[in-house]
């Protein structure tokens, strides 16, 4: 092995202060990838089929600290039939999972609101899944000027 020149320490110093600086440029479809990975585990590999879910974001978001966030699935809510869990997941938050609710029959519907922290601009997916074992999703992108994890 040889001994580290000067001109590699320096190259070597200036790459870690471009990441720094710049940041790496897969955090992105990585956290995309880990957020399309939770939706595939939480519907056991099951396509999602794309309607019945209502989700309200603001178009843009001021602040990624505190994001107004409603979501509602059109499905009945009987004893034999309803929606038993809400899963959203953010696709470029450097921790997609956002939140993930449970519902039984006597909700009487499967709605629920919070708030939620966004980096950047991404796109937020709600996936719900009944009792039956069916699936619907959807999703909605949100522009976001201020990050709200670590952003």
């Amino acid at each position: 092995m040889r001994p580290l020149s000067r001109r590699d320490a320096l190259a070597l110093g200036a790459t870690g202060m471009a990441i720094t600086v710049f940041g790496w440029s897969d955090g992105a479809s990585a956290a995309a990838k880990e957020a399309a990975e939770q939706i595939t585990k939480f519907t056991g590999g099951k396509t999602a089929e794309k309607a019945k879910i209502s989700i309200e974001l603001p178009e843009i978001a001021e602040n990624g600290n505190t994001v107004p966030l409603s979501v509602s699935v059109d499905a009945p809510m009987a004893a034999d039939n309803y929606v038993s869990e809400i899963l959203v997941v953010a696709d470029g938050n450097p921790n997609p999972g956002v939140a993930t609710f449970q519902f039984s029959p006597l909700a009487g519907k499967a709605e629920a609101s919070t708030r939620i922290r966004l980096a950047t601009t991404q796109n937020i997916i709600v996936t719900a899944k009944t009792s039956k074992g069916e699936f619907y999703t959807n999703q909605k992108l949100v522009k976001v000027t201020i990050g709200g994890c670590g952003g």
